[in-house]
């Protein structure tokens, strides 16, 4: 049988295509400090929103500040449901821009941060892990690292 066992290798790659070429792309969400809290793997070309409820499952807070990649009505009902601020910069093509906290939108520099902090570890920006598994493990050890400094 030739091809055998083939079928979703993406996922277990979590390998894609995108602007930049064949990537992985991380999700992440993080706590008011910078922290991570969890990871998502996802090949290149997925979108942000497309995992953002699976970032947000079972979290508690009182706001979410995320970039406009975030921008979905849907997003912001689950937020208000769940009596969370929605600290989201409206998308340049929303008809009804809707007002959101300036001030507090510039905390969300802390991912930018946690993600140069990823960085600085080469097993991290080279990949060098092929399962997405090992690679999440991978992630998981250098937020340890980062927690304790």
């Amino acid at each position: 049988m030739c091809g055998w066992g083939k079928k979703n290798r993406a996922k277990e790659h979590a390998l894609g295509r995108s602007r930049g070429g064949f990537s992985t792309k991380v999700h992440a969400l993080t706590d008011a400090l910078g922290g991570p809290l969890r990871f998502i793997l996802t090949g290149g070309q997925e979108s942000d929103i497309g995992q953002a409820a699976n970032l947000l499952a079972g979290i508690h807070a009182g706001a979410l500040l995320a970039d406009k990649g975030y921008d979905a009505d849907a997003l912001l009902d689950t937020l208000r449901e769940n009596q969370m601020d929605a600290v989201i910069p409206p998308k340049a093509n929303r008809t009804v821009q809707r007002p959101y906290d300036e001030d507090l939108y510039k905390e969300r520099h802390l991912i930018e941060c946690f993600f140069g902090k990823m960085k600085h570890y080469r097993r991290i920006f080279s990949r060098y892990e092929k399962l997405a598994m090992n690679y999440l493990s991978m992630l998981s050890f250098v937020g340890t690292l980062i927690w304790l400094r």
